[in-house]
């Protein structure tokens, strides 16, 4: 067996030579350290994009920010917490997670319903002012639900609209046996900004209940990939190969799902209720080309608003009183 070794060695030397085996070593160490820069940079990435925030349970100051950057629902929100109005509950969703959300009940008894998806790192407060809209200006039940990951949800990774899809549609279920009335049909809205505007695009293209009438997008992205693949060229100047590809089966692994599968693009496409599609022309956080994209591939009926001058997830806070017209326009064409 000695002999055996030694012959190899030498039969190496001979083949490839003294200088060539250095190389060779050199070569696989470089693509080792390769290798492993590859792995850590994406459990970084990873653990950056996705790892619970936390700011995103500071609901004071979604609060105040609310108050501050829409004064116009002042008044609403003050009556809301004198009268006890906003109440909080929870769900366990499929997983044994704990789902928190904010509701409140029209004034008057109705079935019509609108839930309100928040985004990224934020939590149910930052969607109050949408609530302002379907509450007070049209007389709506409002569900606002903290997401996997966010507010006073549990969860540890955020799951970029893709897995909160699923908890969404347990949103509905619930929000249909709280708002239910004997002798009026429920009908639902589910309004997204952001990360959840493209929840609400994921879940438009699932099989829904006859309840679920109609969507609105604000601000939503193609895809988790599309989304990473910009962010990482605009924050870091690394391009998608090889780094996304690692992060994304590390994910897969984490998380159970793949960038690439949680596409609102794919969903839309199957999407047979209304939407109706919102965007600022100066969005560099999801690029305003992605909402052309969106709409294309949205079958009919469908609608396009692109809000001239406007940055992420800043229409209603640009133009307030053409938001709430346009919102209650399409709203009530489809839920009268």
């Amino acid at each position: 067996m000695v002999w055996r070794c030694y012959y190899f060695k030498h039969l190496q030397r001979g083949i490839y030579g003294e200088d060539n085996m250095k190389k060779i070593k050199y070569i696989c160490f470089a693509f080792l350290a390769f290798a492993v820069i590859i792995a850590a940079g994406s459990y970084y990435f990873v653990d950056y994009a996705m790892a619970r925030q936390d700011n995103d349970q500071d609901y004071y100051k979604s609060y105040q920010h609310v108050k501050k950057a829409y004064p116009q629902t002042v008044q609403w929100l003050d009556s809301l917490e004198f009268a006890h109005a906003l109440k909080d509950t929870t769900i366990i969703n499929r997983d044994g997670v704990r789902l928190h959300a904010k509701f409140a009940y029209a004034k008057q008894p109705t079935g019509k319903t609108a839930i309100m998806v928040h985004g990224y790192t934020d939590n149910a407060n930052s969607m109050l002012m949408i609530g302002y809209i379907y509450s007070e200006k049209l007389g709506f039940n409002i569900l606002l639900p903290d997401n996997y990951a966010h507010g006073y949800s549990e969860g540890k990774y955020i799951q970029m609209g893709w897995k909160d899809r699923l908890d969404i549609k347990e949103w509905l279920e619930f929000a249909n046996r709280l708002f239910t009335l004997p002798d009026e049909e429920t009908r639902m809205v589910v309004h997204g900004i952001s990360m959840g505007a493209a929840t609400t695009m994921m879940l438009s293209g699932d099989t829904l209940k006859p309840y679920v009438k109609c969507f609105v997008e604000d601000c939503g992205y193609t895809s988790v990939w599309d989304e990473f693949k910009g962010e990482l060229k605009k924050r870091f100047h690394i391009p998608a190969f090889p780094f996304l590809y690692t992060a994304d089966r590390l994910n897969k692994i984490k998380n159970g799902w793949s960038f690439k599968e949680a596409s609102a693009l794919q969903q839309v496409r199957k999407c047979k209720q209304p939407m109706f599609f919102i965007h600022g022309d100066k969005d560099t956080f999801v690029p305003t080309s992605m909402v052309y994209e969106l709409y294309e591939a949205k079958p009919e009926p469908k609608y396009l608003w692109v809000t001239q001058g406007t940055a992420h997830a800043l229409s209603y806070y640009d133009y307030p009183e053409k938001y709430e017209k346009n919102i209650s326009e399409f709203i009530q064409r489809y839920i009268p």
